[in-house]
């Protein structure tokens, strides 16, 4: 195997973040050539041996138990999110082919049909790389509209929430908080990429945010894990101004691979306030037909930018802070 093995990498990474004095080690006040621990330390704390931990680390060795792997987890003090990644890493790592050529996603007519049904509640579907796979009207004006309503249907088009946040100055201006936001799409762009070690797509995607973002680059060497499921962010959008959503993350059960992904704000909120006035800006809820995710094709990004809830922010400054 590749001695720059995505397992090796990962471990080597959570190596470099534990200090001696951290695990309850003697440093001896030498200088060491490497940061964080040594192998021969993690080694020791894992209760393994230096030959078979190096071997783990250059990819070498193969097929390590369960017991080993959770042993070296409890050594490097792995989150629960991370120590399934180290699982799921020496399992993909063993069993590798190499690329494979992906297959299309779809979001299939049920989830359109509960999109359409949650109405005002911003939602998509999302697929393995990331893509929206589907949309309601709710969440498109919510995240992205200024793209086309109809892209998620053709899979040349559909957006990428990955490559939206890094890439894209109007997703960018709309975090309040980006580099928080970032960190967050990483983590799980790594928990992705483990899971599909064979999709030839993702891994250009991955390829293509290094070369074209540094700070996608710089947060990627450093090996977050960290899936999604609940986060609360601030935005500044162009058309209502500021408001809070809670973001939250639904596995479909007949579709492994895909999630649907829902936006809420607390009732009787400031927030809930604006996500009302954007709906209606927009004339969700006026009865455009059925209200599936391609229910309004042609309507032109922000219709109603000029609904003053508050001064919208440059769409190409980038982020604060």
């Amino acid at each position: 195997m590749d001695r720059r093995s995505p397992l090796g990498e990962f471990l080597t990474a959570r190596r470099a973040r534990l200090s001696p004095e951290g695990v309850g080690l003697p440093r001896y006040g030498e200088r060491r050539r490497v940061p964080g621990l040594r192998r021969e330390e993690l080694a020791m704390l894992a209760g393994v041996s230096v030959g078979y931990y190096t071997r783990l680390e250059q990819g070498q060795s193969l097929n390590a138990s369960a017991e080993v792997l959770d042993a070296i987890a409890t050594a490097l003090r792995l989150t629960t999110a991370e120590r399934e990644h180290l699982h799921v890493l020496s399992t993909r790592t063993s069993h590798r082919s190499g690329p494979a050529a992906p297959h299309e996603e779809h979001a299939s007519a049920e989830l359109c049909t509960l999109l359409a049904a949650m109405g005002r509640v911003p939602a998509l579907v999302v697929g393995r790389r990331n893509d929206v796979l589907a949309w309601n009207r709710a969440g498109h004006a919510l995240l992205a509209g200024h793209t086309d309503l109809a892209s998620p249907d053709d899979p040349d088009t559909r957006p990428n929430l990955s490559r939206l946040v890094f890439l894209d100055a109007h997703t960018r201006a709309l975090h309040r908080d980006w580099p928080a936001k970032a960190r967050a799409v990483v983590g799980n762009l790594r928990i992705l990429t483990a899971r599909n070690p064979e999709d030839a797509r993702l891994a250009a995607l991955v390829g293509e945010l290094a070369i074209r973002s540094p700070e996608f680059a710089a947060l990627w060497a450093g090996h977050t894990v960290e899936p999604c499921g609940r986060d609360v962010y601030d935005l500044a959008h162009p058309v209502v101004g500021d408001l809070t959503v809670t973001q939250q993350t639904f596995h479909v059960p007949q579709e492994p691979h895909q999630s649907l992904v829902t936006f809420t704000t607390e009732p009787g909120s400031a927030s809930s306030t604006a996500l009302a006035v954007l709906q209606q800006a927009c004339g969700i809820g006026e009865g455009h037909g059925r209200g599936g995710p391609g229910e309004s094709r042609g309507t032109r990004p922000y219709p109603c930018s000029a609904v003053g809830a508050a001064p919208s922010r440059d769409p190409d400054r980038g982020a604060e802070g």
